[in-house]
């Protein structure tokens, strides 16, 4: 049971575990920067508000509703009564009065999403729950808990109806670039949801190596005697500083159609919040409160996501963010930088006084 007893805000028969619980937090406390700046941007985009606003009388939430109803296995106490206890017991920790309801979806993908409009729906598939211990299924329901929280469901609702429209009007050019432009900011801003997300679950789980082998899994699949965490962990700080400049070019054209950010990455950055100041505050109780929401300046939020932007970009060890950096700093000889970020960096460059150009030099191709 959580630390504040069973019958709190109408949650009741919650599994019997000690677990710290947040009363009224607010998903200010666990989101990431870059998830309010980029949903700060995405509200900024011209035209999104009337294409909010229009897309939500068209949007065929009832139907969706009615189908997970119909043709999945809605979670109750007599049907996954496990996942039943795991979902209220993750509002229960999260302070969501409201439990959303949840279905089991016949597919061998593992997957997990929390989609509607009016009312968050939470769907896990059969080859998620079949694939996840215990602990490692707490923070993938946690994780979606803190999507409904969020209010993330509103706009991976709109994202899942854009690109499903995107398709059917990929023969008009002008159509499909406008609605294009706006699913591709919509992604993301997903992308940065999902580290918000990833950080709900391990303050409903409370068990970060449970979460990290719940990344493993679903990058590697049930082979966790075959896997280690340090390794996997390795790979994200391998995929951030190798390479040069075209490997970082190809990483950001790979992660564009993605709604996720990499499992890899996403398991060293849950790590990095873990160890901070910031979650140890939280598990102490100290945090911001939804009754303080609405004194919550957007101007300081932005600022705050400016600053972490620029940090990451400071600290991260990736080649073209490197260069970012110099050329901020002001760093001389920025050509050759360039060239040799995209491995030109053993050629010949221009001749000095003190030492002569020679027959066997030749130009710079």
């Amino acid at each position: 049971m959580s630390d504040d007893g069973q019958e709190q805000n109408g949650h009741e028969n919650v599994p019997s575990r000690q677990r710290r619980r947040f009363p009224e937090i607010s998903s200010r406390a666990y989101e990431h920067p870059a998830d309010r700046s980029a949903l700060v941007a995405l509200r900024k985009l011209s035209g999104f508000d009337t294409v909010f606003k229009a897309l939500s009388g068209l949007l065929p939430e009832r139907s969706l509703r009615l189908l997970f109803l119909s043709d999945s296995v809605r979670v109750s106490d007599q049907q996954f009564a496990h996942l039943n206890d795991m979902l209220r017991d993750a509002c229960h920790i999260l302070d969501l009065e409201k439990v959303p309801p949840m279905y089991v979806n016949q597919d061998p993908q593992p997957n997990a999403m929390c989609i509607g409009l009016d009312e968050p729906i939470i769907v896990v598939t059969t080859g998620l729950v079949e694939l996840l211990d215990e602990e490692e299924m707490r923070a993938v329901i946690g994780h979606e808990v803190g999507h409904a929280l969020s209010g993330h469901s509103v706009y991976r609702t709109i994202l899942l109806f854009l690109t499903s429209l995107a398709l059917r009007v990929a023969w008009i050019p002008l159509g499909n670039i406008a609605i294009m432009a706006i699913v591709t900011a919509l992604r993301e801003w997903f992308r940065k949801s999902e580290l918000s997300a990833d950080r709900a679950g391990l303050l409903v789980g409370q068990d970060l190596r449970a979460s990290m082998r719940g990344l493993m899994k679903i990058a590697g699949g049930n082979h966790l005697h075959e896997m280690n965490v340090d390794a996997f962990l390795k790979q994200a700080e391998e995929y951030e500083e190798g390479g040069d400049l075209r490997d970082s070019v190809l990483k950001i054209l790979n992660v564009l159609p993605r709604s996720h950010p990499f499992t890899t990455v996403r398991a060293a950055e849950l790590k990095k919040w873990a160890e901070s100041r910031d979650f140890q505050r939280i598990m102490d109780g100290h945090y911001p409160r939804r009754t303080e929401d609405k004194d919550t300046s957007v101007t300081d939020s932005f600022r705050e996501s400016a600053a972490s932007y620029a940090s990451n970009v400071k600290n991260s060890k990736d080649p073209l963010m490197k260069l970012v950096t110099d050329i901020a700093g002001g760093a001389g000889d920025l050509g050759g930088r360039v060239r040799r970020g995209f491995g030109g960096g053993n050629r010949t460059s221009t001749p000095t006084k003190d030492r002569p150009r020679t027959d066997t030099e030749g130009d710079e191709q």
